[in-house]
């Protein structure tokens, strides 16, 4: 079995202390990776911090560096791809996928290291300023410390380290701990494509144990996490006065009106309800159907679902492969259990194998049941009828949550209304509110978090604006 360590200013550092990841499809493990503790910490953060004040990397350099790990990413994609199955337990057309995403992201992050600009000031309109001259600069906030999820461990870490590095920061990355594999390949990319020793650092490990320590690490300017609530709020509470962007939960929600192509909308609900096994942040979760296509939505929809082949997720014609852990398959099918017995009706799936949960569509539900109004995380959904257009905004705005939500709809009024009346941070109009590409502004308002991910915003958040004001009197 083979071992790998952290990666430390350029150096891979083996600890006594191990732990197995496990893939996720044979639930043996595969693969043993070093833990991190506090000795580990205070040096990653040692090394980012003497890389960002003694190593300057020019930004063409920096664009250079991005687009020969983009390469190196296509290069290896299969093997990638291997780990992300693997650990992550998503089908392999899934995962191949996700590494041309994760390209896709750094390409991005890459040009916007060339375009690292400020703006001119009017300070000649001020009385008494004809002979100043203002001007803003794009500054790099120094160490950012980039924690991600399971769920996407690849381009999630792109979508954080990338725009990190095309600002001029270093980075401490800290990677799920049941999915290190494809983090350990990411920083050997790295380190062949020239970045220099300490500007990236990975440390693996138990959360709860290094965000603690990560948190408690003042050196640290700037924490990117994508998680869960509970935990972005811990981590904000701890940052004080310090820069954070958190990407959080949601149970993202999809209004089909009448007048839509229910055929076609169905499909896609049920295709974004079950990818990656449900556990996606903007999984199609809620669906709210006009009533007078209700019936035919669910029989679409059910129909779609019965096609979808589970097994292993290393077999290409796999489309749903198991969630992350059985604990989390079982609570999945407790939350699914609860509904029925409050009066739900199953139409397709419910049943749970391990950690494999059948892709399942629940109809008759309340407002109060867990899976619709917490995050579900699962592949599960609901289908619930609605009457008019402002009763399906109102409920789609009854969440703690704010992500995305999607409209299908040929109407331009109530497409208006939508975007206008959705509290989210993002509304997609015939399309899903799982609808994501990787150059768009993506992040949520409430409990889904603070800020937005995409390389040309995230390197905003990621630098500090400064003024220059010269007095030629």
């Amino acid at each position: 079995m083979k071992e790998y360590g952290l990666f430390i200013e350029g150096k891979w550092i083996v600890t006594d202390e191990k732990i197995g990841v496990l893939n996720k499809g044979t639930g043996n493990e595969c693969a043993l990776i070093s833990v991190a503790g506090e000795i580990e910490v205070t040096k990653a953060v040692d090394a980012a911090e003497r890389a960002f004040k003694t190593i300057k990397i020019e930004p063409y350099r920096r664009y250079e560096i991005l687009m020969k790990v983009s390469e190196l990413l296509m290069n290896n994609q299969e093997k990638m791809a291997g780990f992300l199955s693997e650990e992550v337990g998503k089908p392999i057309k899934e995962a191949m996928s996700e590494v041309v995403r994760a390209k896709q992201t750094l390409i991005l992050s890459a040009e916007e290291a060339k375009r690292m600009t400020g703006e001119m000031v009017p300070l000649s309109g001020a009385p008494g300023c004809g002979e100043r001259l203002a001007f803003t600069m794009r500054m790099p906030v120094g160490v950012v410390c980039a924690i991600t999820p399971f769920n996407f461990p690849l381009n999630l870490a792109c979508h954080k380290i990338g725009p990190a590095l095309a600002a001029g920061n270093s980075v401490v990355y800290k990677p799920a701990t049941v999915t290190p594999l494809s983090a350990v390949l990411l920083c050997e990319l790295f380190a062949e494509a020239g970045l220099p020793d300490g500007y990236l650092n990975l440390l693996t490990g138990s959360g709860a144990k290094l965000g603690k320590l990560l948190t408690d690490e003042q050196r640290i300017n700037f924490y990117s996490f994508t998680g869960s609530p509970a935990v972005g709020k811990s981590l904000m509470k701890s940052a004080g006065f310090r820069r954070v962007a958190l990407e959080l939960g949601s149970n993202s929600a999809n209004i089909v009106h009448n007048d839509a192509d229910i055929r076609a909308t169905a499909e896609l609900c049920v295709k974004y309800a079950f990818a990656n096994a449900g556990q996606v942040c903007i999984s199609c979760q809620r669906v709210y159907v006009h009533r007078s296509v209700y019936l035919a939505f669910c029989e679409q929809a059910v129909a779609y679902t019965e096609k979808l082949v589970m097994g292993n997720p290393l077999d290409p014609a796999t489309d749903i492969g198991p969630m992350i852990s059985e604990q989390e398959a079982m609570r999945a099918e407790q939350w699914i259990n609860e509904a029925v017995e409050r009066g739900g009706k199953i139409l397709v799936g419910g049943k749970r194998r391990g950690a494999w949960v059948e892709p399942t569509i629940v109809t008759d539900v309340q407002p109060d049941m867990k899976i619709v109004c917490m995050e579900a995380f699962a592949p599960i959904f609901s289908i619930i009828p609605y009457d008019t257009i402002e009763e399906a905004i109102e409920m789609v705005n009854d969440s703690v949550y704010g992500l995305q939500a999607g409209v299908f709809t040929n109407s331009i009024e109530i497409a208006r209304l939508c975007a206008i009346k959705i509290e989210t941070g993002g509304v997609i109009i015939n399309d899903g509110a799982t609808f994501r590409t990787d150059n768009m502004p993506y992040g949520g308002i409430k409990e889904s978090g603070i800020g937005r991910e995409g390389p040309q915003y995230t390197v905003k958040e990621m630098t500090e604006e400064k003024l220059i004001v010269f007095n030629f009197k």
